[in-house]
């Protein structure tokens, strides 16, 4: 009967059981065939239980130290614990302790997904906001394009799991499955769309104009009134497809021209209230951590989710626009938070 290093759960769970039934561990050696020693090691290390964690003692930090600390961490965004510690020349203090610390004067966040802004957006930014200021916004269309994968825009999805049940497994795809590219527009309290272009068209000026005409155009602009037409004005972003010299002549073809074609700042997606119908519509047709296993299926849950948002909540995003253009003025031309 030779000797073995480690007994298997099931040899462990036997051992319990026979002691409780009072045999000793020469018996329980002979009848599990095991070495006398092996079974009187393991009865000795359940005994002595788990060793008591020794408490080290942790590193003080002063009141000089702590200012120190602060403006590091104002002055490093999304730095580490460990950076923001180091640039003060502070050691020896465990990341826990780091981590309490910081909690006190700053939050973990992520890095916001925006263009960078130098002074002369800043200040195209501040020309625009002065210009539209007693803009009537309930005459202007925000246009905008959206990309939707059938993976989500966000790989960690998390949420409540309930005791004893597992996580679900998402979907994996090598290239990441594909997209469907979407373009909508809102006035006052009126959705424009949502439309789709077709897959695997790449939107240059020729493609762009086409598709303005076969939806935008063809369904919907044609059906309005004289009045309405010559009240509306057409917002786009600068996209190279939007702000090329082919689509602005076309444009002014359709009658939008000068005033009727707003001016738009370069870097500003947080100005344009499309950007938040964009958001609600991503937060319900990727809840739950939603995959989708073809392009038509993604697309229907865009066209579901866009008929549920209500004129109310348009009319919200639109009437916003009073507020951003004070707010672009008020922080100096930067970003508005929205």
């Amino acid at each position: 009967m030779g000797q073995k290093k480690d007994l298997t759960g099931s040899e462990k769970s036997k051992i319990v059981r026979y002691l409780a039934e009072g045999c000793s561990s020469l018996k329980i050696a002979k009848l599990l065939k095991r070495d006398h020693r092996t079974i009187k090691r393991f009865i000795q290390n359940s005994q002595q239980g788990r060793k008591k964690r020794v408490e080290k003692p942790r590193r003080k930090i002063t009141a000089h130290e702590l200012r120190r600390v602060k403006r590091a961490a104002a002055k490093m965004p999304l730095a580490t614990s460990l950076a923001i510690f180091q640039s003060c020349n502070i050691t020896g203090v465990p990341k826990s302790t780091r981590c309490a610390i910081l909690r006190d004067m700053a939050k973990v966040r992520k890095a916001e997904r925006r263009p960078p802004l130098n002074k002369t957006h800043k200040l195209k930014r501040q020309d625009w906001a002065k210009k539209y200021l007693k803009t009537d916004f309930s005459k202007v269309l925000w246009t905008d394009e959206m990309r939707v994968s059938l993976d989500g825009p966000d790989g960690w999805a998390r949420g409540w799991i309930g005791k004893g049940q597992r996580a679900p497994v998402p979907l994996r795809r090598q290239q990441g499955g594909g997209g469907v590219l979407v373009w909508a527009g809102i006035i006052k309290d009126e959705l424009v769309g949502p439309f789709r272009v077709e897959d695997g068209v790449k939107l240059n000026s020729q493609s762009y104009c086409q598709f303005l005409e076969d939806t935008f155009f063809k369904q919907w602009y044609r059906k309005k009134s004289a009045s309405f037409k010559k009240n509306m004005i057409f917002m786009q972003d600068n996209a190279p497809s939007h702000a090329s010299k082919y689509s602005t002549a076309w444009l002014a073809r359709k009658g939008i021209k000068e005033e009727k074609l707003m001016t738009w700042p370069p870097c500003s997606p947080d100005l344009n209230p499309i950007e938040n119908l964009w958001s609600i519509i991503k937060c319900e047709i990727y809840k739950e951590g939603k995959q989708y296993t073809s392009l038509n299926s993604v697309w229907e849950a865009v066209v579901a989710a866009a008929r549920n948002v209500d004129g109310e909540q348009i009319k919200t995003l639109t009437e916003s626009m009073d507020g951003r253009l004070l707010s672009v003025l008020a922080k100096k031309r930067g970003y508005i938070g929205r």
